[in-house]
């Protein structure tokens, strides 16, 4: 009698999730809280990347073996990808773009990058000013992975997004099995690579 033996399960690709190279914006710059609020909606949020910058090599030789490359709509996320998978199609996602900052109305002047750090304190214990709240970009890192887990199934992936928006992704991989097999850590062009080893 011959025996038969049980296909195994394919499983799926790799999921590589960076974040975008240094955008054109000046995280210095002194403002009132009002002043943060314009310069994250019309300079930081659409800036392009600094000119010059080049794609790590470890980033890129990932995006070769890739089957899906995605982005998030924001430019420096669509420069970044295409600066790490030169003449590849990319998927473009709304739903991988940064989390917001609405600023807290204090006084005072700071630098944009310290505006950030209050506005993610305060966006993170609920203060959203009227924007995504916290539990909403939650619910929207949870369909990212969802979509980024989906295409895995075909082969591995690149996502190339944003830097806090990242970091709302990865409970939701763990939840689903994937492990971090690659902590590249949160500056620009970091990339971390998971895998999955089942729930």
């Amino acid at each position: 009698m011959t025996e038969i033996t049980p296909a195994t399960p394919k499983r799926p690709g790799s999921i590589t999730i960076a974040r975008h190279g240094q955008p054109l914006a000046n995280r210095e710059a002194m403002m009132d809280w009002r002043g943060y609020e314009d310069w994250w909606d019309n300079i930081y949020q659409p800036a392009p990347l600094v000119d010059g910058q080049v794609a790590p090599e470890p980033l890129k030789a990932q995006a070769v073996e890739a089957h899906t490359i995605f982005a998030s709509t924001l430019r420096r996320a669509i420069e970044t990808a295409q600066a790490v998978a030169p003449g590849r199609e990319l998927v473009i996602d709304k739903d991988l773009v940064e989390a917001e900052l609405p600023p807290p109305p204090w006084p005072g002047r700071f630098m944009a990058k310290t505006w950030g750090v209050f506005a993610r304190c305060t966006w993170w214990l609920g203060q959203s000013r009227g924007r995504e709240s916290r539990v909403e970009a939650d619910e929207r890192a949870a369909r990212a992975v969802e979509r980024l887990i989906a295409a895995a199934e075909a082969g591995p992936v690149v996502c190339c997004a944003h830097g806090w928006f990242n970091r709302m992704m990865r409970p939701h991989l763990k939840a689903s099995g994937w492990v971090c097999v690659r902590d590249g850590g949160d500056s620009y062009w970091s990339w971390r690579r998971y895998e999955y080893r089942g729930n």
